[in-house]
Parts: structure tokens; sequence; C-alpha cells
């Protein structure tokens, strides 16, 4: 096996191995990472829904999805879109107005709006809800880093305010208001019959492991026969 004709073949077998014993972890991970997220999205929901007016937790960024509700009055001069959306095949925006309430905001992203005839973001103020609203979603967190083949947001250096994302990147949308916001954002739930834009938008969450421990086992297989079937190949070669 340690022999000069067989040592190449016999590294490679031994990286071989430990490539598919790398992998197999991989995979271990991802489905802990699944699992803690089921329960995060279980543990959510079942909640009793939360009313941002009578209670503000410090804590809110580890309630993502849970059912949430605020009353306040939107302020539109400060609203950005979210570019990249789409409602079935149309192509879009995604609407994101501050919401005040009790001396505090928060982002709601009210959902959809066609591209055609909203890339000026003065056209936006046709959506305009004034007065006192209330909004019932479900808490999300952003995105701070950009989806894979993303393109990342770059804050303009004249200090104009930046109207339309490529990312939800809370923290780099707070650094161009001149007030606050939490940590989280508001998607408003879903109405089938809803059709006039903004359209509310909230992905279909699958509780379910995936085939992640199938993989793992299969790479965990592929390592044992390189590992344990080499020997025997090496042995009818004499």
């Amino acid at each position: 096996m340690f022999s000069l004709k067989w040592l190449l073949a016999t590294l490679l077998v031994f990286l071989g191995t430990a490539l598919c014993i790398r992998l197999g972890i991989w995979q271990l991970d991802r489905l802990d990472q699944r699992r803690a997220f089921n329960a995060q999205v279980e543990s959510m929901r079942a909640a009793e829904p939360l009313d941002l007016n009578n209670e503000l937790p410090e804590n809110i960024a580890t309630m993502e999805w849970r059912a949430v509700t605020v009353t306040g009055e939107y302020n539109f001069e400060n609203q950005i879109a979210l570019r990249n959306q789409y409602l079935g095949d149309q192509y879009g925006y995604h609407l994101v107005t501050p919401l005040f309430f009790n001396g505090t905001v928060v982002l709601v992203d009210r959902g959809f709006i066609p591209a055609d005839g909203n890339a000026d973001p003065a056209n936006w103020r046709k959506y305009d809800e004034d007065g006192v609203v209330t909004v019932t979603g479900q808490i999300r967190l952003g995105n701070a880093k950009p989806a894979l083949g993303g393109v990342a947001d770059a804050l303009p250096e004249n200090g104009e305010m930046l109207f339309v994302w490529n990312n939800f990147n809370l923290e780099q949308i707070a650094a161009q208001l001149e007030f606050p916001i939490l940590n989280v954002y508001i998607q408003p739930n879903v109405e089938i019959s809803d059709t006039i834009p903004p359209i509310p938008y909230q992905p279909v969450v699958e509780i379910t492991e995936g085939s992640h421990f199938g993989y793992a086992l299969q790479w965990f297989t592929f390592a044992a026969i390189l590992f344990i079937g080499y020997p025997f190949y090496l042995r009818k070669q004499d």
C-alpha cells in the first residue's frame, strides 16, 4: 500500500476518504441547522401574538416568525423599495415603509408593487395609507449578506438617500435614516383576495428535515468503500 508503486494511489484514496467524511459531517451540520430552524418557526408560531404597542421585548430579534400586531402611522418620505421581486411572472419591487408607534419605528414590508411606472420613488406616494393604521403580520430578520450571486448595496458617498435596494440590510438602511429603527421588520399577513398594490407577501415555510441525513449516509458510505475496499483491491493486484 505504501510502496513507491502505489504511493500516489494510496494518497488519493486517503484524500478521497477524508473529503467524503468531511462532506458527510457538513450534511449533518446542515441537518442540525435545519432542525434548529424548524424548532424556531414552530415555537414562535405557537406563541401568542405580540402586540408591540403593549410590549416591546429587548430580545425581539430572537422572535423571528412570531405573529405580531402594531398600530401607528407610516412615514412615507423615508420609504424604500427592494428590487428583483416577483408576483407570479410580474417583475417589481417590495415597498418598505417606516411605521412610527409609541416613540419607536419599525419597518414594514408592505408588499409587491409592479416595476412599470414605479422607477421614480415619487410615484410610490400613490400607495400612501394616511392616518393611523394597524399592521398584523409576522416578525422577520433582515439579510445582512446578499444571496449567492447577489450584489451588495453601497450607500451614496454624497450622503443622499438610497431608495432602491438589492438586499434587506437593516443595519445599512438604519444608517441612512435620521431616526433609530428596530432590528426586525414586519411582513403583513397575506389575503388571497388582495390584488391592489402593495400586495403583502410571506414565504411558504416547509417544516421538514430535507435530505441531509440521507446525503450524510451516502458520503460516509463512499468513505467506507474507499477506505475498506482499497486494501482488497491491492491484494488482488499481487
